[in-house]
């Protein structure tokens, strides 16, 4: 099991934590630890999010990697203790997260708060399930574009969109190509929240 980088046991400023959602597999391991990193450095404290206790099995594409400690179920987690919502992608991630019992109305909170919302590759996958890409402008792994214009949304193939045309900036990614652009945008988004 790898250490995401924070001391376990110790209690987080809840007024600056990230929130990463994945499911118990499959989570692009470079999605998950390069905007950790990220925004970590930025002052915030990530925090790791998912369906169930124990640990997240991250893969590099179809090959497993490490595992990762989860901090708090999906369940039982304060989406009001965040002050934004990090979807890695990978392909089984969001396919399995998207149908988990709380994950939908999890999500919604923080588009109801209009907290920022980071996605990259397969992650809008969950966006969609949850029902807030119409109307936006969004990027995704290629493979996902029929189904995000389905949903409403306006699709475009560019390394890094924040789209601000809804209740709270959505910013969305390609590929792990687009990390180093991902994260910057995601840390200019939380920089101005404690300004």
């Amino acid at each position: 099991m790898t250490n995401l980088g924070h001391d376990a046991g110790r209690r987080a400023d809840t007024a600056r934590q990230v929130a990463f959602l994945t499911a118990k597999e499959g989570v692009e391991q470079v999605e998950l630890t390069g905007p950790w990193r990220a925004v970590r450095d930025a002052g915030f404290t990530p925090v790791l999010v998912s369906t169930e206790e124990g640990t997240v099995q991250a893969f590099h594409h179809l090959d497993r990697a490490d595992t990762f400690p989860v901090d708090a179920t999906v369940t039982s987690a304060d989406p009001g203790d965040f002050d934004a919502l990090v979807l890695p992608g990978g392909v089984a991630n969001p396919d399995t997260l998207r149908w988990q019992p709380g994950v939908v109305p999890f999500v919604r909170t923080f588009f109801d708060r209009g907290l920022p919302v980071a996605v990259i590759c397969h992650g809008p996958w969950t966006l969609i399930e949850a029902d807030v890409v119409r109307g936006r402008r969004v990027t995704s792994w290629p493979s996902l574009r029929t189904d995000l214009r389905n949903a409403g949304a306006t699709w475009v193939d560019d390394e890094v969109v924040i789209c601000r045309s809804g209740p709270s900036p959505l910013i969305s990614s390609r590929r792990p190509g687009d990390l180093p652009a991902f994260e910057s945008a995601l840390v200019g988004e939380l920089a101005p929240a404690h300004v």
